[in-house]
């Protein structure tokens, strides 16, 4: 059951200063188009019409989307029941003839056979509209209500003073069975059920047909709300769950509404999809993915999407990401506004093969929280080529059955680059044969390559029609993966090879920025031939040889970054930046830098060492000192001396030349670290 309030306003040009438009432009634009396809389970070859929509939305991003309409002597009852009232009546405006069958922008009476839509479609998507729409729906996941504005904005004037608003719930992601008598769309199959997709759950105005709107003269502002509760359960018998995470909504304009010849869409839009609660602080964990290709190394990156539902911008978050029984914390500040999102990024170490992780959200503007969210991380164990010049020839040895003309093959890097790739090859004569295929490929050196082979009906290269297989060597004939038996792979099979050369690393000597009493910034340029495991700093008090470990990050501009807040107040330290490739750490060279002294004391401003650099006799000059202390470049005491007065020589000749650490202690305790050198 429906439930919902709306309210309409329409403002002439003249009331812009009283209330402007939020979403919809008001340029003029081309029409989008909205596919109304007709279709149901029970239908062999309504599979190809999924896949004809689905190449013309990709085709066309955020200008056309397809509703799927399971109406008509097709449309099954058993579970997954997909028909709906507004389905029916839609349905039931147009001359259906056949399935599937569909309606481009409501451009004809009669449904069109699917080799029409692209057609239809581009004529449509180069026409100037009358009008544009956008808008909002805001989802309390808690209530289930959601709160939708539509805005229309007449960049035009409609041949018709009175038009027709429709907003509808599509959902993602059901699962059933499907009538397929061509394997026409092998991609929407999974695990032996069929994804059905941009399915027709609801239409939300008051009438299938949509809300009358006007005036639609141009500069008219048309803004409506509505609430609409969602139902737990759409259908009966049989009724499929509305799962909040695979639902959206649309919003078109008609120029007129059922029951006339000619009632085409103006325009449509996919209306932006958030969730949202009354509360003020109110973050939600939307899911966890990992990041980037395949990749060549046990080091994945895992993303964390997090949005703030609540009506308080969130500035600070702490996650705790546990993982094969160890626990990461991530600390996040900045600014999330209301309804936006955050990906929260972080690394994980990861063995050969697929791992649960779970994020924990435990602390938002200083309140404790309890989300948590589950999600899963891959390894993919790689084969090995180990070169020492500066690139590896692969051998692909492809022998196809009779079917060469569905295979296809290619060698990509982790970025989507394609090295190199081949097919489909010939059909065969014969009823089950064989022939070789004989490909070469070279791939750079410390470079990671996925080689991926496709079979275009999804039951390989073996079997009843021949018995094909796939190798790849490397170029002194070591298989790397494959053998004579197999051609047995389904839809498609992957594998991934790393081809490691000699490792260059050249780190430079960190530079120190931003230093106070407790915190520095770090910054290391490295140039190398590889892409790191691991990147940070190792930081040392000048008196301690144990290293403080700083996590940092390696930029687009090969600059590895790091920050600390835990240094102590006025202490010499030495930094280095680190990067570890292929198991092995490799060092830049040592930087020197001291944080702050709380406050200004007379020691501080007194202390002058002279002449420096110095080889023979250092002069200190200090109030109230007590002890000097000198260190070398290892944090090492070289040198102790009681001191009695403000002035003191220190004998610099037992030292080699290099910079030494001097540390100034006053009879109140308080201390100055310096730096001085020696020159012989």
């Amino acid at each position: 059951m429906k439930k919902f309030t709306f309210a309409l306003m329409a403002l002439l040009a003249f009331t812009f200063s009283v209330k402007a438009q939020q979403y919809v432009s008001t340029e003029p634009a081309n029409r989008n188009v909205i596919l109304e396809e007709f279709t149901g389970r029970g239908c062999g070859y309504c599979t190809d019409g999924h896949r004809i929509a689905n190449e013309l939305m990709a085709a066309n991003p955020g200008r056309l989307w397809a509703i799927n309409i399971h109406a008509g002597g097709y449309a099954q009852t058993s579970y997954p029941n997909m028909i709906t009232p507004d389905g029916n009546t839609i349905h039931g405006g147009f001359q259906i003839s056949g399935y599937p069958t569909g309606v481009v922008n409501r451009t004809t009476a009669a449904g069109q056979s699917r080799s029409a839509w692209a057609g239809i479609a581009n004529q449509q998507l180069s026409q100037v509209s009358e009008c544009n729409i956008a808008g909002m729906a805001v989802v309390n996941p808690e209530t289930r209500v959601a709160t939708i504005t539509v805005e229309v904005y007449y960049t035009g004037n409609s041949s018709a003073d009175e038009n027709f608003l429709t907003v509808a719930m599509l959902q993602d992601s059901i699962l059933g069975s499907q009538a397929d008598y061509g394997n026409y769309n092998p991609t929407q199959w999974l695990n032996g059920q069929y994804v059905h997709t941009h399915i027709l759950r609801d239409v939300i105005s008051q009438s299938a047909w949509g809300d009358p709107i006007s005036p639609t003269t141009q500069g008219t502002l048309i803004t409506q709300t509505y609430e609409y509760l969602i139902p737990e359960v759409i259908g009966s018998p049989n009724g499929v769950d509305v799962d909040l995470n695979n639902i959206h909504f649309l919003a078109w304009v008609s120029e007129r509404q059922q029951g006339s010849a000619y009632r085409p869409i103006l325009t449509g839009c996919a209306l932006e999809l958030v969730q949202g609660v009354d509360a003020p602080i109110y973050p939600t964990i939307k899911g966890i993915s990992q990041a980037g290709g395949a990749t060549c190394t046990h080091t994945k990156d895992i993303e964390v999407n997090v949005q703030n539902i609540g009506t308080d911008v969130l500035t600070s978050m702490t996650f705790e990401v546990v993982f094969e029984g160890e626990t990461k914390t991530i600390n996040w500040e900045g600014e999330l506004q209301q309804y936006g999102v955050e990906k929260i990024a972080t690394t994980l170490d990861v063995p050969f093969g697929t791992y649960p992780v779970q994020v924990n959200l435990t602390e938002a503007n200083g309140e404790p929280m309890d989300k948590h969210a589950t999600g899963s991380v891959t390894c993919i164990e790689w084969a090995e080529v180990e070169i020492e010049g500066e690139e590896e020839e692969l051998t692909l040895e492809l022998m196809q059955d009779k079917f060469g003309n569905h295979i296809t093959w290619e060698f990509t890097t982790p970025d989507g680059t394609v090295l190199a790739s081949g097919g489909p090859y010939t059909m065969l004569a014969s009823g089950t044969g064989t022939q070789l295929h004989v490909e070469h490929v070279t791939v750079p050196a410390n470079e990671c390559v996925q080689f991926t082979i496709y079979d275009q009906m999804g039951n390989g290269i073996c079997c009843s029609f021949g018995h094909g297989y796939y190798i790849v060597k490397d170029s002194q004939g070591n298989v790397l993966f494959g053998d004579e038996d197999d051609g047995e792979f389904g839809e498609a099979a992957s594998q991934l090879i790393s081809v490691a050369g000699a490792v260059q690393v050249d780190i430079t000597q960190t530079e120190v920025a931003n230093v106070d009493y407790n915190h520095a910034d770090f910054m290391a340029h490295m140039e190398c031939n590889v892409y790191p495991d691991e990147v940070g700093f190792e930081c040392r008090k000048v008196t301690s040889p144990e290293p403080m470990i700083i996590n940092g990050v390696y930029n687009e501009f090969q600059n590895i970054l790091g920050y600390t807040d835990d240094l102590e107040m006025s202490t010499i330290y030495m930094v280095k930046a680190y990067a570890v490739v292929n198991g092995q750490t490799y060092y830049g060279p040592e930087t020197t830098f001291q944080t702050w002294m709380e406050g200004v004391d007379e020691l501080e401003n007194s202390v002058k060492l002279y002449p420096n650099p110095t080889n023979n006799i250092l002069n200190v000059e200090g109030e109230g000192m007590s002890s000097i202390e000198v260190y070398n470049a290892v944090g090492q005491r070289v040198m102790k001396q009681e001191v009695n007065g403000n002035k003191a020589q220190v004998n610099t000749q037992s030292l080699n030349s290099g910079v030494y650490f001097i540390r100034i202690i006053a009879n109140d305790g308080s201390m100055v670290n310096r730096t001085f050198s020696v020159a012989r």
